[in-house]
């Protein structure tokens, strides 16, 4: 397990393809312990291939990958999980037939044997989401994509993440339900949840962020405090709509 303080995730070098076309290239990034960090870029920039990367749900091909003091490059996606990264990917992916709290306990499927432990943290998500509790028995699939969006951040905290990756959560929402799921994840965040965010909406991720990263077709070519990612020039034409 990763240690309390200090840096939670470590990335050297790494790079991915899909077959012969390289999607990374010599990624290198950390994240510490208690820190949000924002991963920024336009669509087809290697956000999500990177998150992937992390969770092993595709093989990076090169590099090594690190919680705490353990190399998880080659860990299977199981074990990732149960190691304390947990990741709400992309689309949302409810399991749309089976209720809002069936959704739920799957997440917490690595820690099922704790019943104690799974009761507490299922109040604690319900706590958070009020909207879950009330749609508890029904189909997740007749959620509308703001209370999925809820139900899938909600699955992810029931495997009791020390890291919570998080893919594009603002997608296809209404400004308004923007604004209320980011100001959950940074109360995830001051609870003490590790989050690395990766986000097409530049300005909303480095709003709540500590630090960010920003990923141009695979190549990481900027890192810097979010205050000053958003001042940077040439962060605010490419991504932030200034002209």
């Amino acid at each position: 397990m990763a240690t309390e303080t200090g840096t939670l995730l470590k990335i050297d070098h790494l790079n991915s393809h899909y077959g012969p076309i390289q999607a990374l290239y010599d990624i290198s990034l950390e994240v510490k312990h208690g820190e949000l960090v924002a991963l920024v870029g336009a669509n087809g920039a290697g956000k999500t291939t990177l998150l992937h990367a992390i969770s092993n749900l595709h093989r990076a091909s090169a590099g090594k990958i690190s919680l705490g003091d353990k190399e998880i490059t080659k860990w299977l996606p199981h074990r990732i999980v149960r190691a304390g990264i947990c990741h709400v990917p992309e689309g949302r992916q409810v399991f749309a037939p089976l209720s809002v709290e069936d959704n739920l306990l799957l997440g917490g499927y690595v820690r099922r044997k704790d019943k104690g432990w799974m009761k507490t943290e299922l109040e604690r998500v319900y706590t958070l989401f009020p909207i879950l509790r009330e749609r508890c028995k029904s189909a997740a699939g007749n959620l509308s994509g703001g209370q999925q969006q809820m139900l899938v951040i909600g699955r992810a905290l029931l495997g009791k993440p020390e890291l919570l990756l998080l893919d594009e959560p603002s997608m296809g929402l209404a400004p308004l339900l923007v604004e209320e799921i980011f100001d959950i994840i940074r109360e995830l965040n001051r609870q003490g949840v590790t989050v690395m965010l990766v986000e097409q909406n530049a300005r909303a991720a480095l709003n709540i962020a500590d630090r960010g990263y920003v990923l141009e077709t695979g190549h990481l070519v900027l890192e810097d405090c979010s205050e000053n990612l958003l001042a940077n020039k040439a962060v605010q034409r490419a991504y932030l709509g200034y002209s």
